[in-house]
């Protein structure tokens, strides 16, 4: 049973989006005795990386458990592998070291656009190096996968999630716009619901 719950944003992403705010909702209604964080993550890997697990750092790994979401979902894996904790991916970002190497620079938040966003060049050595090489135990990973993503492959997410439990979407979109629809399954696999 969940009883301490992390959820992660993405790239350019907060804690105000569409999924991390119905995950809230849904928590507070049914679940207030489970404790909910969601952070505003720094723009550098490392720093995002070290706020979550001093955060996280008197969680139960039992009966803890981490939602991510694209960059969050990689980082979500990140904290799944040291934790040793169960973990929600959605839509995840599988090399994100790799995909962020042309976005250097700055960016506009999606939520708060007049807030700026500096890619900065040693954010991409820090994806690289806290890349988990495998997952050491796949039974732990749920994975929400859309073939219609628009921004990350679908083939990649699969395969990286291959030995996990996924549930595969033959539509849908990068930013799971159907979400609410597989919140139930979501919490199952929590042990939420």
């Amino acid at each position: 049973m969940t009883t301490h719950l992390l959820y992660l944003h993405g790239f350019r992403s907060s804690p105000a989006s569409n999924k991390a705010q119905q995950m809230l909702a849904w928590m507070r209604q049914h679940r207030p005795d489970v404790q909910w964080w969601c952070p505003q993550l720094p723009a550098s890997p490392r720093q995002a990386i070290d706020l979550v697990v001093a955060g996280i750092a008197d969680w139960p790994p039992a009966s803890m458990a981490v939602i991510g979401s694209s960059l969050g979902g990689f980082y979500a894996t990140v904290v799944a592998e040291r934790a040793g904790c169960r973990a929600v991916v959605l839509n995840p970002a599988i090399d994100p070291a790799r995909d962020l190497a042309g976005l250097v620079g700055e960016h506009t938040s999606w939520h708060h656009p007049q807030q700026r966003l500096i890619v900065a060049p040693e954010f991409i050595d820090e994806l690289r190096s806290m890349a988990p090489a495998t997952l050491k135990r796949p039974q732990r990973y749920f994975a929400v996968i859309a073939k219609g993503d628009e921004l990350l492959d679908w083939h990649e997410m699969l395969a990286r999630y291959a030995l996990c439990r996924v549930k595969l979407l033959e539509r849908s979109d990068h930013a799971l716009s159907d979400f609410a629809d597989h919140l139930p399954d979501v919490l199952r696999f929590l042990d939420l619901a």
